[in-house]
């Protein structure tokens, strides 16, 4: 609230009877009602009763999320800057209070709900706060500070408050170390406690600066407020709980108690009598500019220095010693040298405070000149062997930063983050003996790989993609969070120190803001997905059903860019994968040369098989040199060298390979000696089927004057294929695809026969229409292919639905469905091999 404007406090009567407030659970029923019956309380996950809930339903919940407070005989809600927001209604809480009415519902970090209830208080309770009298005795006599005697609260510390504003001229740079909103005392259950508000020095118990959650005030304990000006003693007296009574009653009662405690100077005391307003307490005022100055010399465990003492057993000493002297006694030779040493110490310690602020005068020269980087040599070769003196601390620091943050700003503005990342190093290094330094050295770090990276995207709304953006948003939201009002106050320091920073420190801010609110969405959704993967390419998972997967986060997030390499590599992997289950040598070699995986969970997958279950490269040498053998006629070597690989994991594969071979090289003897008999032409054709067009290439090209002949033929055939595909596929679309209950069936009835006929018979005629098709290079292919893909993906969903079903059905009924389906374990996933995608038939 700026100085001069109108309390935001509501005055006059209460507004209603006294009444407790009631926050029942709308998100977790499970959980228990909360009963407000204090005036203040802190809503936080380290908070009671929010640090006894389950970890997710307090995930999304800030260390210092919100308050509700009573005032005035109304309830209000306020947040306090929250990562995830605080809501009422669904409507998010800005920097003011809003007013909480019976019914509301007000919601915190987005998962945990509450209905607010108010109902009245039963019977007359007495306030807490009017038990408790507190006094702050300056704990520096040298000061001049005043005495604060508090009869009422809560109370606001803060520099526009004549409390503090009266030493304004005195000290106005330790004036300005209080924040406009530095910190409250209220009372809880009869127990005074002090809450920091986020100022820019710190409030301080004990020497111990306060972080996000309150703390009680013990009788004798130390406060301080941004530093070790304005630090006092606490001192506490309490008087007989009483029924209700007015303000003005109450705070007679308090001045009268008081009287026998404050100071007898009551000109010098001054009396707090009436509390402050929670509203203006919890109203952040965005438009107040930041006019707090940076207390470079925070000390709280300083205490008063005991010069005072220390001089006077010195003129003692020195009284004494000149009695000795001058009163003739006889001074023994001990009490002499025990003397002459302490006066030798004594210039000692003063030569070296002398020298030290020289030391000091001279920083402070260099800085006031302009010389940053000799001021900045200069520290860090006397911080070398003074590590702990915090003056020369605080100059090395503003040298450093004045001497290289300029350079390295120029360089993000060039948009050059391999200079700016250099001069971070040189700052890294130069701060090898300044920690104060170092901390934001670190800062400024942190901002230029965020800028780095946003760069790097082209924008704010340029897409996140998978496997090469998360790791790095992710790394940087984590340092941010590990201490965001750390890291703030330090950020704060460095723009006060060179405010040609602040630009670019606004710009950081909103960028870290798209990040958190793309990590809620975006990166939420990428762990998701590859959980899933993750989970599919397991032993027993599920592969196929990951394209469709991948197309519906494509459809949800557009911005997530990177799944068509997915797609690709789930294509290839696929294929591979086939081509293991079904052991066909050939195919697999094949794949296994053509896999070009790009995605992490697809190449460490290829290395799991590779050692696993992929034949050796010895075994993938000599079928290559086979494969070259019998593509260019060479069938008894071909047959030799396979005969020769018998032996090994891999021995039924090569047996497989080898009865084909044998039963190609066999029919094709047999048409030679046939030519020209009858049913020549039939038996042609069927061997030319049988074919696979890249591995027996020279069969199919040693029949080609045949096929050349019959082509009308041939195609003629290859039609009636497929039309028969398209018919059965027709009419099984038409009665409806094989659903859920008829999966579940506890037998097989005669519609599940009927529709799993239906769809093994269109499969089995695309796949022989195709495969001619390609063969004969007709036009009517493509057609082909694209029936053969839809059938592939229907019969793919049924297999995959019913082995969903294993742990329900019958092991035996389960394995007939299965079997009705067609397109089993060794050929489902891709009925195609050889060049064009078709199931190679026997000859």
């Amino acid at each position: 609230m700026a100085p001069g404007e109108a309390s935001v406090a509501e005055a006059g009567p209460m507004l209603h009877k006294a009444f407790d407030l009631l926050l029942e659970p709308a998100s977790h029923p499970a959980a228990s009602a909360i009963r407000i019956e204090e005036n203040l309380f802190a809503i936080g996950r380290s908070e009671a009763p929010f640090a006894c809930y389950e970890a997710e339903a307090v995930a999304q919940l800030s260390r210092r999320h919100a308050r509700i407070f009573i005032e005035n005989g109304a309830a209000y809600a306020a947040d306090l800057g929250s990562k995830n927001g605080t809501t009422v209604n669904g409507v998010a809480l800005r920097e003011k209070p809003v007013r909480l009415q019976s019914g509301d519902v007000i919601g915190f970090g987005g998962k945990l709900a509450f209905r607010v209830r108010m109902e009245p208080r039963v019977g007359s309770r007495a306030r807490a706060e009017r038990a408790v009298h507190m006094t702050l005795t300056p704990e520096r006599d040298d000061l001049g500070l005043h005495p604060v005697e508090l009869t009422q609260f809560p109370f606001l510390v803060s520099k526009a408050d004549e409390t503090f504003a009266q030493y304004g001229e005195r000290y106005p740079h330790q004036v300005n170390y209080v924040s406009r909103r530095h910190a409250h005392i209220f009372v809880k259950a009869g127990v005074p406690f002090v809450e920091d508000l986020g100022s820019t020095n710190g409030t301080f118990v004990d020497g111990n600066r306060l972080g996000e959650t309150a703390v009680p005030l013990e009788d004798g304990a130390s406060l301080a407020f941004g530093g070790n000006h304005f630090a006092y003693t606490v001192s506490l007296r309490r008087e007989a709980e009483a029924g209700p009574t007015t303000t003005s009653t109450a705070t007679t009662t308090a001045m009268g108690q008081a009287a026998q405690d404050v100071p007898e100077d009551l000109d010098k005391t001054t009396f707090i009598t009436t509390a402050h307003s929670f509203l203006d307490i919890f109203c952040v005022d965005q438009g107040q500019p930041p006019d707090d100055e940076i207390n470079r010399e925070i000390l709280p465990d300083t205490r008063v220095p005991a010069q005072h003492r220390s001089r006077s057993r010195f003129m003692r000493f020195v009284s004494e010693l000149g009695i000795a002297f001058g009163g003739g006694q006889a001074m023994k030779r001990r009490v002499l040298f025990y003397g002459l040493a302490f006066i030798a110490a004594i210039v000692a310690i003063g030569s070296a405070v002398y020298f030290s602020g020289n030391t000091e005068r001279n920083l402070k020269g260099l800085v006031e000149h302009g010389d940053y980087r000799t001021a900045v040599t200069a520290a860090n070769a006397y911080l070398d062997k003074h590590p702990n003196d915090p003056r020369a601390t605080a100059l090395g620091t503003e040298a450093l930063l004045k001497a290289y943050l300029p350079d390295w700003l120029d360089h993000l503005k060039r948009h050059d983050p391999g200079a700016a990342r250099s001069v971070v190093s040189q700052m890294k290094a130069l701060s090898a003996t300044n920690a104060d330094a170092r901390f934001l050295v670190d800062e400024i770090d942190w901002i230029g790989r965020l800028e780095a990276f946003m760069t790097s995207r082209e924008g704010v709304d340029a897409p996140i993609r998978i496997y090469a953006d998360e790791n790095r948003m992710s790394e940087l939201l984590k340092q941010w969070e590990s201490d965001p009002s750390g890291h703030q106050r330090r950020l704060d320091r460095i723009a006060s120190t060179v405010p040609a920073f602040r630009d670019l420190y606004a710009v950081a801010l909103s960028h870290l803001r798209k990040l958190e609110s793309d990590d809620s969405v975006y990166l939420a959704a990428i762990e998701r997905l590859k959980a899933s993967i993750e989970k599919a390419l397991a032993p027993g998972g599920d592969p196929g059903a990951l394209s469709g997967e991948i197309s519906d986060y494509a459809d949800k997030y557009p911005r997530l860019a990177g799944l068509d390499r997915l797609q690709d590599d789930l294509r290839q992997y696929l294929a591979l994968d086939h081509a293991i289950q079904s052991r066909a040598l050939g195919s697999l070699i094949d794949a296994m040369q053509k896999a070009r995986f790009t995605t992490p969970p697809f190449q460490a997958q290829q290395r799991r098989l590779e050692a696993d279950s992929m034949p050796s490269p010895d075994i993938v040498q000599r079928y290559m040199a086979v494969s070259d053998a019998w593509r260019n006629g060479k069938t008894e070597p071909a047959m030799a060298g396979l005969r020769s690989m018998a032996s090994g994991p891999w021995a039924d594969a090569v047996g497989a390979e080898l009865a084909h071979k044998q039963a190609v090289a066999s029919q094709f003897a047999d048409l030679q000696k046939s030519r020209g008999a009858q049913g020549y032409d039939d038996r042609v054709l069927s061997f030319y089927e049988s074919l696979d067009p890249a591995a027996d290439v020279w069969f199919a090209t040693a029949i080609q004057p045949d096929i050349g002949s019959l082509r009308q033929k041939a195609l003629a055939r290859a039609d009636e294929w497929l039309n028969r595909a398209q018919t059965a596929w027709a009419q099984y679309r038409t009665n409806g695809a094989i659903g859920g209950d008829q999966r579940l069936e506890t037998g097989l009835s005669d519609g599940f026969k009927k529709q799993a006929k239906l769809l093994t018979d269109a499969q089995a005629d695309v796949q022989r229409a195709a495969q001619l098709l390609h063969q004969l290079k007709a036009d009517r292919s493509a057609l082909a292919d694209k029936l053969l893909a839809e059938i592939n993906a229907e019969v793919d969903l049924q297999r995959r639905s019913l082995v969903q079903l294993a742990p329900v059905l019958d092991p035996r009924l389960l394995t007939a469905k299965l079997a009705l389906i067609g397109g089993d374990k060794n050929g489902d996933k891709s009925a195609a091999k050889g060049a064009n995608g078709e199931e190679r038939r026997a000859p």
